[in-house]
């Protein structure tokens, strides 16, 4: 809100250029000042190394609101207004920007774009391949930084005038915390100038072929959203080739298979985005492989990832829930999700890669070792921080729901799922602990256990279609996860009074990992801890009302905490349970809005 970028990720102007992939920055951000018969008053602020702010137009801040799109009004020395606004329109690498007198005497407005031509994960230094000319022809001026970049286009009302320079140093806060590179050098062009006393200063900056169009119509669009989490949920959906993908969380994820299949049920089903839906199961139905999904799209063309176990049953359970909700769907379109679903079900029956396989027992095992296969999957070089190989327990409550799921269509999986569901029952409950066991045959070691206690239980009684585990147990899993884990932003990966729990999310790379599943608390698993949590009451009205009064409502009060009007990534597990990760993802988000619109609906 200050607009200081504390982030290398954060740009004015980014695109993608293999959407959702290849993404760059082409415009980082301005340099914006007054000048009157009074003197020449800063607009922006940047930080610079050391540690320095200058100059001080984050001072002048009187207001900002995000809705309908970011908008500051700023309060010069001599009482003057002015407001500015900044709108991105989804399906365009383009922004609009502009500023207006709101009163005052107004003067002459100055802005000098900041510019790189960069991987948004890289850094940009001063070098002398940077090429500065400028193509200008009427309201319309064109860079081209370096070769095989897109073109940055600007348009404006105004007037430019070429000076080329580079701007040094930036700081950028938030990847010196990380123990990241954090200093960048930026690259001037020129300058655009405005008399605001004569009216409205307007500037759109394109990559070439995404000019903007009618910024009230995209303004429109944005109010027919019926609440801010809805509109939060419209930013996950992308394109990818000629359909669509859900992007993991910005600002540095792109489509992952285990969170787009969580993530679907909230963002699009939830919110009755049906045909969004469909577009997203159907593409990925094709990219089944010996049973696998791709868990990961590498951002440079090279050969997906199938490094999960979940991720294919988590697809099994959104095409469950997709039919459902969509009532009617094509021949066709039932034809290639339900052979994608007996896809995945054959090869996980056969055995596939990773020593992922049915057991005597009818439950999955999987794993080996330097593989990261369930979603607490943080690995630093060779170490794989949780490798929970074996028969980890949401595994087995997301296979025997895929069992069962399939077993409508196909009566082989049946005797499977009763044979799966048997032994889930009397192999994982740990009645000392009141609690389920996290692995079973550890290590692919028969009759081991691993009782640490974490929240993956707790999808053995909510947060899929069918609960694996009911009953008084049931009931004994959701109190103990409830007086353990549970925090107002959600889950803590790990119990407190456990061996290796890491009260907060910071440091370099490998502490941060470490500390990624070992206690730090996660918003997405809100969603099936407040499922699980009523059903064990019955799922009546008095306990959906309770529900959304003690869970929902305080994790909706979190909406601005990091990424404004959307819920971060992760948290601090001890209090106060600072936001850290990516400020907006998906799975929180999609979540909460389950739980918003299906779980707890109507009360």
């Amino acid at each position: 809100m200050s607009g200081i970028r504390t982030r290398r990720y954060h740009a004015l102007l980014l695109t993608a250029t293999a959407p959702p992939a290849g993404r760059v920055v082409l415009v980082n951000g301005f340099e914006a000042w007054l000048e009157s018969r009074d003197g020449t008053v800063a607009l922006t602020s940047q930080q610079y190394a050391p540690d320095v702010i200058h100059p001080g137009g984050a001072e002048r801040i009187e207001s900002f609101v995000p809705d309908p799109w970011p908008t500051w009004v700023l309060r010069l020395p001599d009482g003057s207004r002015i407001e500015h606004g900044v709108l991105a329109e989804p399906g365009r690498a383009a922004v609009v920007l502009y500023w207006r007198l709101v009163d005052g005497a107004g003067g002459t407005l100055w802005v000098r774009p900041l510019l790189s031509g960069r991987d948004y994960h890289a850094l940009h230094h001063e070098n002398p391949d940077f090429r500065f000319d400028a193509e200008a022809t009427g309201d319309r001026v064109i860079w081209r930084p370096y070769t095989g970049l897109p073109a940055i286009v600007a348009r404006s009302n105004g007037a430019y005038t070429h000076q080329p320079d580079w701007y040094r140093n930036f700081l950028y806060a938030e990847e010196r915390a990380r123990g990241l590179d954090h200093v960048e050098d930026l690259a001037s062009p020129g300058v655009f100038r405005w008399n605001l006393t004569h009216g409205e200063a307007l500037w759109t900056l394109a990559a070439e072929g995404h000019e903007a169009s009618d910024a009230r119509a995209e303004r429109a669009r944005r109010q027919r959203f019926p609440s801010r989490l809805h509109r939060a949920a419209d930013a996950y959906l992308v394109a990818r080739g000629g359909g669509k993908t859900i992007v993991a969380g910005y600002p540095w994820f792109t489509d992952w298979g285990r969170d787009t299949f969580i993530a679907l049920r909230g963002l699009c089903l939830a919110t009755g985005r049906l045909d969004d839906a469909r577009a997203i199961l159907l593409e990925w139905a094709g990219l089944v492989s010996d049973g696998m999904l791709p868990n990961r799209f590498a951002d440079q063309g090279e050969a997906p990832e199938f490094n999960a176990v979940d991720a294919a049953l988590w697809y099994v359970v959104a095409v469950h829930d997709f039919l459902g909700a969509a009532g009617s769907v094509t021949e066709r379109d039932r034809r290639a999700l339900e052979t994608a679903v007996e896809a995945i079900l054959s090869g996980y029956a056969r055995g596939t890669r990773y020593r992922i396989r049915v057991d005597d027992d009818g439950l999955l095992a999987a794993g080996e070792p330097g593989v990261q296969l369930t979603w607490m999957d943080a690995k630093v070089g060779d170490w794989v921080v949780t490798p929970r190989i074996g028969k980890p327990v949401e595994v087995q409550a997301l296979w025997l729901n895929a069992l069962r799921i399939g077993s409508r269509s196909s009566e082989r999986w049946a005797d499977l799922y009763t044979r799966g569901r048997a032994a889930f029952e009397s192999r994982f409950w740990n009645e000392a602990r009141g609690a389920l066991h996290d692995v079973v045959d550890v290590d692919h070691r028969p009759g081991t256990v691993d009782p640490t206690f974490r929240p993956n239980q707790i999808l053995a009684v909510g947060g899929l279609p069918f609960a694996v585990l009911d009953g008084p147990r049931a009931r004994r899993v959701v109190d103990a996860v409830e007086a353990r884990l549970l925090t107002p932003l959600g889950l803590r990966s790990l119990a407190p009074d456990e061996p290796g729990y890491a009260r907060r999310y910071e440091g370099g790379v490998r502490e941060r990992d470490a500390a990624y599943h070992q206690g730090t608390v996660w918003p997405w698993l809100m969603g099936p801890f407040v499922e699980a949590w009523v059903r064990v009451r019955g799922g009546t009205p008095d306990a959906i009302a309770e529900a959304r009064c003690r869970f929902l409502e305080p994790l909706f009060g979190h909406l601005d905490d990091a990424g404004i009007g959307h819920l971060p990534e992760i948290a601090d597990g001890d209090p106060p349970h600072t936001p850290r990760g990516c400020p907006f993802q998906a799975w929180s988000v999609g979540e909460a809005l389950r739980l918003d619109r299906t779980v707890l609906a109507g009360r």
